[in-house]
């Protein structure tokens, strides 16, 4: 398949970055210590000998009761009405609260009649975000509203899925799509397991963001590639972030 399709300029590829609540366990309030403590020993086992709270720095950023929502990295595609070219625009939200970062995207996908497509987004990225926009009391966007929907109603995608191609116990890292796809990677300057590390310890939301954003555009060019879509190296990457500078 070499013809770009025109449905494709309606989904929009996501990423997002998740740090723990706290900087640490003892700054929790103490009814989410307690749950947390319950929650390291289903983790460690009952016999374990560790400190409450030993696992939450490295650990508590994946689950959404106990993380928060750092940075969102979005990106669509955009045909060139001059000259038919084919750009990937992205665009990411890193507010000082949470709550601002939630509310920026929530207004976004009020914008178009999206579909969402994440690596691994329905087991992570989807019901990530939509336990977060309820704690932070943000209406969840037409998208993320499955509750009552067929399958088929519910517009997202997910890259890891895709490649199962049906088989359900198989799961497959991005930068291995990526890798057998021939397409650059992701992952420089930091991985996700750096994520909390350089949030906190270093405040350094910029490597962050563009982490995030290489992210979605990797993505991207995966689902172009499982399309059999031929002129993938030939697509161009917008930094609409940079833009706005």
């Amino acid at each position: 398949m070499n013809k770009f399709l025109p449905e494709w300029k309606d989904i929009l590829f996501l990423d997002i970055e998740t740090a723990s609540l706290e900087a640490d366990f003892g700054q929790l309030p103490e009814r989410l210590q307690e749950e947390w403590t319950k929650k390291e020993k289903h983790i460690l086992g009952p016999e374990s000998e560790h400190q409450a709270g030993d696992l939450f720095f490295q650990k508590a950023g994946i689950y959404a009761e106990f993380g928060k929502v750092i940075c969102i990295g979005v990106g669509y595609f955009h045909i060139d009405p001059n000259s038919d070219k084919v750009e990937f625009r992205t665009k990411s939200f890193s507010e000082d609260s949470e709550q601002e970062t939630l509310a920026g995207f929530a207004a976004l996908l009020s914008k178009k009649k999206w579909t969402l497509c994440a690596h691994n987004g329905k087991e992570f990225d989807f019901p990530y975000l939509c336990r977060r926009l309820l704690v932070n009391k943000i209406p969840l966007p037409e998208p993320l509203q499955i509750a009552g929907k067929k399958p088929w109603e519910i517009r997202h995608l997910d890259t890891m899925e895709l490649w199962r191609f049906g088989d359900y116990k198989h799961y497959t890292r991005l930068e291995l799509l990526a890798a057998i796809f021939d397409i650059p990677t992701s992952k420089e300057g930091i991985d996700g397991s750096q994520v909390n590390e350089t949030y906190y310890l270093k405040g350094d939301v910029e490597t962050i963001r563009k982490y995030c954003l290489r992210d979605v555009w990797v993505t991207a060019q995966i689902y172009l590639a499982m399309q059999a879509y031929q002129n993938v190296s030939e697509l161009v990457w917008v930094d609409t972030d940079k833009q706005e500078e």
